[in-house]
């Protein structure tokens, strides 16, 4: 059994997190001390680890919560989560993309040199030029 101080030096959760996981009802302590301390089975530092796995690929803790709740033989659900999530990704790829190229715009109207105007304050107000090259 493991103290929820060992839990979150095994998957790098921190604590308060975890009591945060354990009042959404996402993990549940399997048992306590007689001094009321929370303690997890190998159950619980496998579900905490699912869950640490499933933040850091972004996924929402309502969709941790989908597919925590699935059976493991639902495969069409937990497909469709999976791919749901990758959907946004990409989504959130192309913003940053559109992000990119609409900052290269703006560094490319200065360079930087004392000798001559520059032009950075006055591409950051032109909201047209980024939507004319970037749509």
């Amino acid at each position: 059994m493991y103290s929820i101080g060992e839990l979150s030096q095994a998957t790098g959760v921190k604590v308060p997190t975890i009591r945060y996981y354990e009042g959404i009802g996402l993990l549940e302590a399997e048992g306590r001390t007689g001094g009321n301390q929370r303690r997890y089975g190998r159950a619980g530092l496998d579900r905490l680890t699912f869950i640490r796995h499933g933040r850091d690929l972004g996924l929402s803790l309502d969709a941790i919560r989908a597919l925590l709740d699935l059976d493991p033989a639902d495969h069409g659900k937990s497909h469709a989560i999976a791919e749901a999530h990758l959907a946004d990704v990409r989504a959130r790829v192309a913003r940053l993309r559109r992000l990119e190229a609409e900052l290269v715009r703006i560094v490319a109207a200065c360079d930087g040199a004392e000798a001559h105007t520059c032009n950075i304050l006055e591409a950051f107000g032109d909201h047209d030029a980024c939507e004319t090259e970037h749509g």
